[in-house]
């Protein structure tokens, strides 16, 4: 046979192999979209066998899925349609599936305290919160005073209906990157502080995160790798964040519109000559130091001299946990403490191969495609979530989430803690 006739039959050979291959490829995805999902055509239903197919790598589930909850009613900002229909606490307890009573005496014996700052996304703050409620913790919870009333009226009726969640005594107008999120976490330790909940740690949130951790891991995590110590991410400041704190920052308002900007103020150095360190603004501290935070000369003259500095949340925490004689401090800890995962965009490549939903403020928006890395990642949070743009990202991982804490109870199981579908009908929610 000749070169030119060797060549053509091996590439009629190719596209042969090509040709079943794909055919395959192609009868296969059909057969998972058949049994892991609704129809393209009508994304009317929404089982939780399309969750789990896309947690075990479906690639047609995730097709769909990214397909149909196109399909699903918009996230409500002002919360499930029942808060507002609904005066009876019983009720409301009910329809959002709270767990009401410790899952182990490990957990009952080591109760948390919570922070969590919002102003928008109610539909979020609810999921996060039946997420992370556990009858012996304790939350504060931080209304931004710019949410709306109605906004800020569901949030309080909520939160009448449990005995160990409060509203901030003090609120804030909070501007990104401006002292006022710093006072909002420091308003709600002032409230927590006071508090007779015996609570361990406490553990600061915004409205846009899930957890990934249980409640039962996230204690043993912090009795056993963080025993009465406080957990702080973070070093030195390094010279390309100096410019944080070496100006005077303010807070402008222009065309209704709140941002944080430098003015041509020197600022002096840091007060008692203390050595100013940059890191998360996420945190889990113990109530020792919280004490030592509300009374300690040196936290509060950073405190005020922190005012007109940029994030400060950024440095504060980190900073006074890093003096030696702080209580739980960690004086030589660096960036150890899985707190917060994040997808950063400039670390795409390395810490992870990219975002399926997309970025706001180089911050990865989750998509369907990140379920697997989030349920993966050793953190105990998760961040950022958006059930607006995304509705089955939280609806599958808080399925999965739930799943896995009740599996871990040792006690017996309320039928009404398991989730249901969340999508029933097309255009209807539960």
């Amino acid at each position: 046979m000749s070169q030119l006739g060797a060549t053509k039959s091996g590439f009629i050979l190719c596209v042969c192999v090509c040709i079943i291959l794909f055919t395959f490829s192609g009868v296969k995805d059909l057969d998972e979209q058949k049994q892991y999902s609704p129809e393209i055509k009508e994304c009317g239903f929404y089982p939780g066998e399309l969750c789990t197919a896309i947690f075990e790598g479906k690639s047609a589930a995730l097709t769909v899925g990214n397909v149909c909850q196109r399909s699903f009613p918009p996230s409500r900002d002002n919360g499930p349609v029942f808060l507002q229909t609904t005066t009876n606490c019983s009720l409301i307890i009910q329809n959002l599936n709270i767990i009401t009573e410790p899952l182990s005496v490990e957990e009952a014996d080591y109760p948390l305290a919570y922070i969590i700052t919002i102003h928008k996304k109610l539909d979020m703050f609810v999921k996060l919160l039946r997420a992370i409620y556990a009858p012996q913790n304790i939350y504060c919870i931080h209304i931004d005073k710019k949410s709306s009333k109605i906004y800020s009226r569901t949030v309080r009726k909520l939160a009448s209906c449990f005995s160990n969640i409060i509203v901030s005594s003090k609120q804030e107008t909070v501007v990104y990157a401006g002292f006022s999120r710093l006072q909002a976490d420091v308003n709600c330790m002032e409230d927590l502080a006071d508090s007779e909940n015996p609570w361990k740690h406490v553990i600061n949130l915004c409205g846009q995160d899930f957890p990934i951790r249980t409640n039962r891991e996230i204690v043993r995590y912090l009795k056993t790798q963080w025993n009465g110590r406080n957990l702080t991410p973070g070093v030195i400041q390094p010279s390309h964040m100096k410019y944080r704190t070496s100006l005077s920052y303010r807070e402008f308002e222009h065309m209704g519109k709140a941002y944080v900007s430098p003015t041509a103020t020197e600022k002096s150095g840091p007060p008692n000559n203390i050595t100013i360190f940059f890191g998360t603004a996420y945190y889990a501290l113990t109530r020792d130091f919280v004490r030592f935070v509300r009374s300690d000369k040196r936290a509060k003259d950073l405190l005020k001299w922190s005012r007109d500095t940029y994030s400060p949340d950024e440095h504060y925490w980190v900073t006074l946990n890093r003096l030696k004689d702080a209580p739980g401090s960690t004086p030589d800890a660096q960036w150890e403490g899985n707190i917060r995962a994040v997808k950063w965009k400039d670390q795409e490549g390395t810490s992870h191969t990219g975002c399926s939903g997309h970025y706001v403020r180089d911050i990865c928006i989750y998509g369907l495609g990140d379920l697997q890395w989030i349920i993966e990642s050793p953190h105990l949070f998760a961040n950022k979530f958006d059930p607006g743009v995304y509705p089955l990202v939280t609806d599958c991982l808080e399925r999965h989430y739930r799943l896995k804490v009740l599996a871990q109870a040792e006690v017996a199981l309320d039928p009404n803690w398991y989730l249901q579908d969340n999508y029933t009908k097309k255009g209807t929610s539960t």
